[in-house]
């Protein structure tokens, strides 16, 4: 069973409709206390980074997310804001802490030309650097959709961490991989064949660890 996390940020019918695709069960879990009855846990969302941890912290995911994923193990995939969250702050309309569990600071995108506008929205190919598992059987320059305007600027000595990037005016981390860590900038559950090929990958992986 995977566990999707409603935190009140995002749109969670699309996520479950994604995996409902690849023929995958899901829960949609509100109560922390339900993580422990899952085997991976994804963690979605839009909006702004503070008002997110905000919300994690009052519900009470965050001390259970660190126990379930850091402590024992279990495989997480962060999608948009929930690859953002596993940096060690953002700078988004001030400075909010992160889950610290990768190095890094969540920064606004900075185009070196304006012909790259902000928010950052449409499709775009990546630059794959690990390919296994997230981006296996996928072409070379998988086509993903984004919808942001801030990126996950992981420090250089966890860059070994960093499984795909994209260009939008300078570099923008697509996605890291770290043990039994996942997060996507991008929106799986809005790209299509590629989408549903990379959540088939994460649970595949999730599933057998």
């Amino acid at each position: 069973m995977i566990g999707i996390v409603d935190y009140g940020m995002g749109n969670l019918r699309s996520v479950e409709s994604a995996f409902e695709a690849i023929g995958q069960e899901t829960s949609v879990i509100r109560d922390p206390r339900e993580l422990a009855d899952v085997q991976a846990i994804v963690l979605p969302g839009v909006g702004a980074f503070g008002d997110g941890m905000k919300n994690l912290h009052e519900t009470g995911f965050v001390d259970v997310l660190s126990d379930e994923v850091i402590r024992k193990g279990k495989p997480y995939l962060g999608i948009c804001l929930g690859l953002q969250f596993l940096g060690e702050k953002s700078l988004e309309h001030g400075e909010h802490d992160g889950l610290g569990w990768i190095t890094g600071t969540v920064r606004r995108i900075e185009p070196e030309s304006a012909q790259y506008r902000v928010p950052h929205i449409g499709w775009n190919d990546l630059q794959i650097e690990i390919k296994e598992p997230l981006f296996k059987n996928l072409e070379d320059g998988p086509i993903f959709y984004f919808v942001h305007s801030y990126y996950f600027d992981v420090s250089p000595e966890d860059s070994s961490v960093i499984a795909a990037t994209c260009w939008h005016g300078q570099k923008i981390v697509a996605a890291v991989q770290r043990g039994n860590i996942y997060g996507v900038q991008f929106h799986p559950e809005k790209s299509q064949r590629s989408g549903l090929c990379l959540l088939r990958n994460f649970v595949e992986q999730a599933l057998k660890e």
